[in-house]
């Protein structure tokens, strides 16, 4: 007789039924309902702050990349595109991660920061960590503790001189010289916190002077002043090119057009995905994935020609993994205005320890795919 069902597949359609109620532009009858878990981890929040106290000093001046919403706002880009420009303007950054969907993210006594390699399994180190590392060729640490994630990071790689921390927007024990909200398009939903609504902390009455805002839908949010970013797909890549960085072997999105593809996304907003290909001109079928999705063996049918995927998918699918079927990777680029960046820089610089005044960069920036 079999058995109840699994609680990840509960809490999976549980979060699915919330979802539909969150991104409403008012609360529906169900958030109004859920209106004092709200108020109650709401005051949990605060009282965790108050808990922890002083923030942990780090070598360097740190910058959290991170949203208020529940889900992907499209951090990792951002991260992706700060780390880039740090670097063009004289820079050396490194990143912090939780690394979350490794096995070792646990609850634990002991320090579990572990330093990204080309090499790492995705299992180990995290998806993001990894796709992160590929991109930029920067030093990533992962770990709960991401100040003491920041301390092994800079004591392995004495040169950094700036740390982008990939989410940790919540983790208030981390010291930051700035913060950098991300939105997407679907801004701050109901306006409610969990569970009645999407927020994971109260929206502030006011951006405070270390906060900055960015956001990639149509509306923006209602925090200002706010910079819109202008995402696009870039080109295309085999999969085993892609592990290799052999750009050479990228061929111009208008390439697959007119031929069906299966399209992979195992990300916190797939659909977005999947409405970019399909403007993009490409034909599609859908093949959405729980965000962070482990993928053991290929997650489509058998005798499956042809895939599109993101490289968040890609850095869990290595080659060997796909057999007859012919991948396809598109990265999501986006570019942050070297006049922005400017304004970051003067919360960068002395008295945070070792930061100083960089000089201009003697190489061109690294390249934005592995």
């Amino acid at each position: 007789m079999p058995g109840p069902a699994p609680l990840p597949g509960l809490a999976a359609h549980l979060e699915a039924l919330l979802s539909r109620h969150w991104w409403r532009p008012r609360p529906s009858g169900l958030a109004r309902l859920l209106l004092p878990l709200a108020w109650a981890y709401g005051l949990l929040f605060r009282l965790q702050r108050a808990r922890q106290g002083v923030r942990q000093p780090t070598p360097v001046p740190v910058i959290v990349v991170g949203n208020l919403v529940v889900g992907g706002a499209g951090k990792t880009p951002v991260v992706i595109a700060l780390v880039q420009a740090l670097r063009h303007a004289g820079w050396t950054p490194g990143v912090i991660s939780r690394g979350y969907g490794r096995a070792s993210d646990a609850a634990t006594s002991q320090p579990d920061w572990r330093e990204v390699a080309s090499d790492s399994m995705a299992s180990d180190v995290g998806d993001e960590p990894l796709l992160i590392h590929r991109r930029t060729r920067a030093p990533v640490m992962v770990g709960r503790d991401r100040a003491a994630a920041a301390r092994a990071l800079c004591r392995r790689h004495p040169g950094l001189n700036v740390i982008v921390s990939d989410d940790g927007l919540q983790h208030a024990a981390l010291a930051r010289a700035l913060e950098l909200l991300v939105f997407d398009e679907r801004g701050i939903g109901n306006g409610l916190l969990l569970p009645a609504g999407p927020l994971r902390q109260p929206l502030p009455a006011r951006l405070h002077e270390t906060m900055r805002v960015l956001y990639s839908g149509p509306a923006a949010p209602p925090l200002q002043p706010a910079l819109q970013l202008h995402r696009a797909l870039g080109a295309a890549w085999p999969l085993a090119a892609w592990w290799q960085g052999d750009a050479s072997a990228q061929v111009p999105l208008a390439a697959l057009r007119g031929r069906r593809l299966l399209a992979l996304a195992g990300i916190a907003a797939p659909e977005k995905f999947f409405a970019m290909l399909e403007a993009a001109g490409l034909l599609i079928d859908r093949l959405p994935q729980p965000d962070h999705a482990a993928y053991p063996q290929a997650p489509w049918p058998a005798g499956t020609r042809e895939v599109v995927t993101t490289e968040k998918d890609a850095v869990k699918l290595p080659p060997a993994l796909v057999g007859a079927t012919r991948v396809w990777v598109l990265g999501l680029d986006l570019a942050l205005p070297p006049d922005w960046i400017d304004g970051l820089l003067p919360a960068l610089r002395p008295p945070h320890g070792r930061a100083a005044a960089p000089t201009p960069p003697p190489t061109p920036p690294a390249p934005p795919h592995p």
